[in-house]
C-alpha cells in the first residue's frame, strides 16, 4: 500500500486543499502499479469523505457558525443537493464542492450505505479515468 499516496487523498477529501491527482499520476510516471495506486487513492479519499460526512452528521450544530465563506458554499452545496438529490453524491469528487456535498450530506442524514456506494464510486470513477488517460 501507498501510504503516502493513500494520506495524500485522505486530507484531499475533507476540508482541506490537496493534491492527491498530482501525486497519482506522478506515482504511474514513476512505474507504480496502477490497480494498487487507484485502490490506494481511492480508499483514502473515500476515508477522508466519510470523515466529512459524520462532521456533518454529528456536528450539524456547529456548521451555522463558520464564516461568510463556508456558510455560502453550504448553502450552495445544499441548494445542489436538494436540486440533484443524492445521485449528486457521484459528483463528490469536484473540486470546491464535493466536500460540502458530503458534509450536507451528513447534515440532511442521508443513509450511510447510499452516501457510502455513490461517493465511493464518483472518486473510484476519477481515479481509474486519470490512470487510463496515463
Amino acid at each position: 500500500m501507498d501510504w503516502t499516496l493513500f494520506g495524500s487523498a485522505l486530507l484531499s477529501s475533507t476540508l482541506f486543499p490537496g493534491g492527491s491527482e498530482a501525486l497519482l499520476l506522478y506515482r504511474l510516471h514513476q512505474g507504480a502499479d496502477p490497480l494498487a495506486s487507484v485502490a490506494a487513492a481511492t480508499a483514502g479519499n473515500v476515508l477522508g469523505s466519510l470523515v466529512t460526512y459524520g462532521m456533518g452528521r454529528f456536528g450539524r450544530r456547529i456548521v451555522p457558525h463558520g464564516s461568510e465563506k463556508t456558510v455560502r458554499r453550504m448553502a450552495r452545496a445544499e441548494r445542489w443537493f436538494l436540486r440533484y438529490g443524492r445521485p449528486s453524491l457521484l459528483l463528490a469528487w469536484l473540486p470546491l464542492i464535493g466536500d460540502p456535498l458530503c458534509l450536507v450530506a451528513g447534515i440532511l442524514r442521508v443513509g450511510v450505505g447510499s452516501f457510502l456506494l455513490l461517493m465511493a464510486l464518483g472518486k473510484l470513477t476519477r481515479y481509474a479515468a486519470l490512470a487510463w488517460l496515463m
